[in-house]
């Protein structure tokens, strides 16, 4: 995948295919350190340990559609490609945290991509699901939260274009003044 937005896209897809109804997306990028921290946590249906033990192959699907998956393997190497690495984390009935960490300044680091597109994305394909975006740069810091919107919108479905709308600027303006300049 050309963009790293692309891949939290199809993490974060899976996790509500896995029938989550809350993800939290977190995008922590310290050019201090260096590092660049990308995790998606869901409260889905989780994993078996022997699924897990072999959810980076990417013959290992559970997709009845077709036999491969290369969505978490090209995620794994995308990480390791820059010197990081990732790990997931799941327990069946609990969910699943998957999270990758790439050296922010390497070379063959994939760029972020339009992080703004792929929340709204997320959310009008699943506007049921509550989904929490942590975004920081340097200790910047901006969190969204569909909760509060849906609450707000008194029965209006957030998945309605021009909610949708509303919600891409709203996380497009705070992205960009939290990114401060640096180009994640």
């Amino acid at each position: 995948m050309t963009e790293l937005a692309l891949h939290i896209l199809d993490i974060a897809n899976n996790s509500t295919r896995a029938n989550a109804t809350e993800i939290k997306i977190s995008v922590v990028a310290d050019s201090r350190e260096d590092l660049l921290t990308i995790s998606v946590a869901d409260n889905g249906c989780g994993m078996s340990e022997e699924l897990l033990a072999r959810v980076t192959d990417p013959f290992a699907t559970t997709r009845t559609t077709r036999k491969v998956g290369l969505g978490i393997p090209l995620f794994k190497q995308a990480a390791e490609s820059t010197g990081g690495a990732l790990t997931i984390t799941s327990k069946v009935g609990v969910g699943t945290t998957t999270t990758a960490t790439f050296t922010l300044s390497h070379i063959d680091r994939v760029p972020m991509g339009d992080l703004t597109a792929t929340m709204t994305t997320l959310i009008g394909g699943a506007p049921e699901t509550d989904f929490v975006l942590h975004y920081e740069v340097d200790g910047r810091a901006y969190e969204f939260d569909t909760s509060p919107v849906r609450e707000i919108m008194e029965g209006i479905p957030l998945s309605e274009p021009e909610v949708l709308g509303y919600i891409g600027e709203m996380i497009a303006e705070n992205i960009e003044n939290i990114n401060g300049g640096i180009i994640i």
